[in-house]
Parts: C-alpha cells; structure tokens; sequence
C-alpha cells in the first residue's frame, strides 16, 4: 500500500509540472464592422494573461480589402493560413473575426464568455511537448535558437514577429470614420521543417520597424496532418537587442 501510494503521489507531481497552454489564434479586418469587438477582447486578454502561457495572435486577412478599404496589415498568407484551417477543421465557409485555440476549436472571436472557457480547457491541458526560444539580432535578422524534449512525425515549427499594438484611422468601407485599436499584429510568420532535431536555429528577416518594445517573437509546434498546435512559447532576447 505505501508502495502505491508513493508511485501514485509522484505520477501527481509529474502531470503537474506540465503546464498547458493557450495558442490564440484570430482572423479579423479593418473592414470588417464586427471585428473591433474582437480586437479589443484579444487586447484584453494578452493584458490579463500576459505573464501565463496564453499567447496572442491576430491575422489581418486580405478578402476584405476591395470592400473599400485596404487593411495595412492585411496579408494573402493570413488568408491561406486561414483556409487551411477550414480544411484541417473541416469548417467553411471562413469568416471574421474568427478565433481558434490550439489549432482544435473555433469561436467567434467577440463573444468574450465562450473565449475566456476555451482558454481555461486550454490551460487544463498538459502539453505534449516542450519548447525554449531564445532569440538575437544581426545584420536585420532574427535568430532563435530553438530546442524541444521530443519532435514528432509531420510537424513544423512556426515563428511569429509580432507588433504588440497600433492605430489606424480608417477612412472607408465598413468602419469608415473609426479609429480602430490593434493588437499582437502577426507581421511575419514563417515555418521550419523539424525533421527529427531536437535544436536547432531559425533564422529570418525582420520588419524594418522592430523593437524589442513594441514587439515580441511566439514560436509554435503545429501538426501538418491535424492542424493541432502542440506546444507554444515566447522567444527571450539574448543579445544584440534593438
């Protein structure tokens, strides 16, 4: 019986120390009128949770922009990302402002209640996996080294340049006369093959604008079969800051 009661108390201790995490994922528009209540939300959120591991991100997609009005940050890669969504999720039509978790459940991205409960399973959920970043600068690019305690079959790593925060006065379309609020703006997302590596470095280019203070660098394991995220995690600057 003390034997059982030992082996049962450290299999506690073990799935206690792995933490979950949530990997927040939004499509939205500055020509779309309901987006504004999300932005603001996921604003919210990346403040409540910002020393958790909730990780914001907000995708501008570009099927907007001949609506009116052309969102800056809008991009076609956002647009497919989110498409492949629908096929991974088996969900279409796309639409905004849409929001998934960990790449497995989809809200609509306003309705704060049905958001905060997702991010609470989340959170419930050891990860499968861990990942460090650690990141420097040189020369306009970016380096993160990265390491994991186990790689998986058919998985990518993504690494996310994201601004925390912008403004934009948007003169046309849906939100014509509104000044509109940003936040965790993905300005670059690129991905890296992981082919049975446990570390290694990534490197890309940087927006001209970056700042260590008005943005932050997300890493994220996604598998290419399900579109499951497996694990995420904020890089930590190391040297060569800007």
């Amino acid at each position: 019986m003390l034997f059982l009661l030992i082996g049962n108390t450290i299999f506690s201790q073990n799935n206690q120390d792995k933490k979950g995490f949530a990997l927040l994922e939004l499509y939205t528009s500055e020509g779309c009128s309901s987006c504004p209540p999300a932005d603001e939300l996921l604003g919210k959120i990346q403040k409540e949770y910002k020393d958790s591991n909730v990780y914001v991100l907000s995708y501008h997609v570009d099927y907007w922009d001949k609506q009116g009005w052309k969102d800056i940050f809008s991009s076609a890669s956002n647009t497919k990302r989110q498409y492949d969504y629908a096929k991974f999720m088996q969900k279409e039509p796309i639409y905004t402002p849409q929001l998934i978790i960990n790449g497995k459940i989809d809200y609509i991205g306003s309705q704060e209640t049905a958001v905060q409960n997702g991010i609470g399973a989340a959170l419930s959920k050891p990860a499968n996996t861990d990942i460090n970043l650690e990141a420097s600068t040189q020369d306009n690019k970016l380096n993160v080294n990265y390491s994991f305690n186990k790689v998986l079959k058919n998985n990518r790593l993504f690494i996310a340049v994201v601004q925390k925060s912008a403004k934009s006065n948007v003169k046309r379309g849906e939100n014509a006369n509104r000044i509109l609020s940003h936040f965790q703006i993905v300005r670059s997302l690129n991905s890296f093959a992981l082919v049975g590596n446990s570390k290694g470095t990534a490197s890309l280019a940087l927006p001209k604008d970056f700042n260590t203070k008005d943005f932050e660098v997300i890493g994220f394991v996604q598998n290419m079969n399900s579109g499951i995220i497996l694990t995420a995690d904020r890089a930590v600057f190391t040297q060569n800051i800007l």
